[in-house]
């Protein structure tokens, strides 16, 4: 499967007035646990015109591979693999970098130069090492939540990670305080925390959120979302 048609959206309504709201695949989107970070659950996500969240580690030989935890064998697929299979589909949505060890901001950016097209940022790294991917010209995002209140580098930081690991914390009021200061928002769906996403989901869906260009939705179900907010 590729893209779908230039000028429908992912939804596959073909009245849908565009992207009410940025829908990434965390992981993918997979259909059981064991497809997560995988290029089946890659192509999937893909196909219907999605970015996603992906977890990026050295490989202990000076590679990036795509791997949640530490790396154990060379079966893991490459970051170079994974942009080059991103390109397969026309470089669809944007590509959240799930920082999970120091020291890779230089090669997270000469692996990115070499794939034009794609549009990505990063997040999660320590926040010592975080100083260093807007230095190597990449958006870093900051998190937000209950059990971190305050934003790092905020200065440098061109969007917001936002999550809530107990409860929906924040309301409309938080996430417009960043977007009119020139940030994205990127919101962690509940269900990354084993909870109902419903909270979430049905006052964003009645909010005056949906339709700003920067303001996305990183989810375990994507299908639903985009059924949920494409009106």
């Amino acid at each position: 499967m590729r893209p779908p048609p230039s000028g429908k959206h992912a939804c596959g309504r073909s009245k849908c007035r565009g992207d009410p709201l940025d829908v990434l695949c965390h992981r993918g989107y997979w259909k059981g646990p064991e497809e997560k970070n995988t290029e089946a659950a890659f192509r999937r996500g893909f196909a219907l015109g999605l970015g996603t969240e992906t977890d990026l580690r050295d490989d202990g030989r000076g590679g990036i591979v795509i791997s949640h935890d530490p790396v154990r064998d060379g079966s893991t697929m490459t970051f170079e693999a994974f942009l080059a299979l991103h390109g397969e589909y026309g470089h669809p949505g944007r590509l959240a970098l799930n920082i999970k060890a120091d020291g890779l901001a230089r090669s997270v950016r000469a692996t990115l130069d070499r794939f034009p097209g794609v549009k990505a940022f990063v997040f999660d790294m320590s926040v010592p090492d975080a100083r260093e991917y807007p230095r190597s010209g990449l958006p870093l995002f900051s998190r937000l939540s209950e059990q971190e209140p305050f934003l790092s580098w905020a200065g440098s930081a061109a969007g917001v990670w936002l999550d809530g690991f107990d409860g929906v914390w924040y309301g409309e009021p938080v996430i417009g305080e960043h977007l009119a200061a020139g940030r994205s928002v990127c919101l962690v769906s509940p269900e990354l925390h084993r909870r109902p996403p419903e909270e979430l989901w049905s006052w964003l869906a009645a909010s005056r959120l949906t339709g700003h260009s920067e303001l996305m939705l990183c989810t375990d179900l994507p299908e639903e979302a985009l059924a949920r907010f494409c009106r």
